[in-house]
């Protein structure tokens, strides 16, 4: 029932990010629309930047101590596997798609502008989703609360939008994004960043001493 009700509220989430404005959105679903800016409270770009970074330093951080030979440590290597990976397939589609932002157009239809338009998709929510889908995917039976870390690329997408710095297209290619590198990540066999360190980063800090 707990993990019925996570997952419930989950999609309800996703749903209204993608549907809110919908009948008065442009974009490739039709529910691209700016909205208003918001930089305060919650929404701050600071807790944006301070969310994602203390995400990667605690990965990375909690990676090298526990080690790769414990459940929690092998999944924190898959996560530093899957938020490498989203970073780098992130930039490389915002390259592509060269799409303007919000808060360089309202028109949600602006795709190939060049240099300084990197709208699509939104790396930071790529990297948070990348983060934490590996927790979900290995804790999920033994752990349902843990799909409560699903509301951290859900606030930060919402987040994004508001500071426009991305079109809600951007944040749920982001989040799908990020949610393709942790499936792929969780199901190999061995982390493939840890598999080219040396074997201390396999035992962790925390049994060499």
């Amino acid at each position: 029932m707990r993990r019925r009700f996570w997952l419930s509220l989950l999609w309800a989430t996703c749903l209204w990010l993608t549907c809110t404005g919908a009948s008065a959105g442009g974009g490739p679903l039709g529910i691209d629309h700016q909205l208003s800016y918001d930089d305060s409270g919650i929404w701050a770009r600071k807790y944006q930047v301070g969310l994602l970074g203390l995400m990667i330093v605690g990965e990375i951080g909690g990676g090298i101590w526990e080690g790769g030979e414990t459940r929690l440590g092998k999944t924190l290597w898959q996560s530093i596997d899957s938020s490498a990976l989203a970073g780098i397939s992130a930039q490389g589609l915002k390259y592509a798609f060269t799409r303007a932002r919000p808060s360089q157009t309202d028109d949600p239809n602006q795709w190939f502008q060049g240099g300084s338009h990197y709208s699509f998709p939104s790396g930071e929510v790529a990297a948070v989703s990348a983060i934490v889908t590996p927790f979900v995917l290995e804790f999920r039976h033994d752990y349902p609360a843990v799909y409560t870390l699903e509301l951290l690329p859900i606030y930060d997408a919402v987040a994004r939008m508001k500071v426009q710095a991305h079109w809600q297209t951007d944040v749920l290619a982001g989040f799908a994004l990020g949610g393709l590198t942790g499936y792929y990540a969780h199901n190999r066999d061995s982390p493939f960043i840890l598999g080219v360190l040396p074997h201390g980063f396999t035992i962790g800090v925390h049994k060499q001493f």
